[in-house]
């Protein structure tokens, strides 16, 4: 696609908002997860499905419970995938969720290239990264 269309499609897409939609086996161990460590809540709960919602810039989130019945699918699992969110203060959300008692797989730590992340991990294997960009030392 050329420059020009990119700009067009761009020009043309309105995006008003965002989701991600997990599939997991037990949405309410999730939701419970994301309402008491991330601050969501629960917008939307239906049979077999929960959607999360913040005030703030993140993407709303979509539980979407699999069945028994269901035939494996050809693609990657909650445990494949990671949701990253993007925060201020990073070490006091590190203190905060450690005091919580919340499921911490990586500690806080800065990467080489400047920014500082944490890993958390959801009851359905769901990775949650939090992420406070910084530049790097002498940019």
């Amino acid at each position: 696609m050329r420059r020009a269309e990119r700009r067009a499609v761009a020009d043309a897409v309105n995006i008003t908002s965002s989701a991600i939609s997990l599939h997991i086996a037990d949405a309410a161990a999730s939701s419970e997860f994301f309402t008491t460590h991330l601050g969501f809540r629960e917008v939307v709960r239906g049979e077999g499905y929960i959607c999360l919602g913040r005030d703030d810039a993140a993407a709303d989130i979509v539980l979407l419970e699999r069945s028994p019945e269901d035939p494996p699918r050809d693609r990657p699992g909650p445990q494949d995938v990671t949701v990253s969110f993007t925060v201020t203060a990073i070490a006091d959300e590190h203190d905060r969720l450690r005091r919580e008692g919340a499921p911490i797989i990586t500690a806080l730590r800065q990467q080489p290239w400047g920014n500082w992340q944490l890993r958390l991990t959801d009851p359905n294997g769901v990775i949650v990264e939090l992420v406070e960009w910084t530049p790097p030392a002498g940019a």
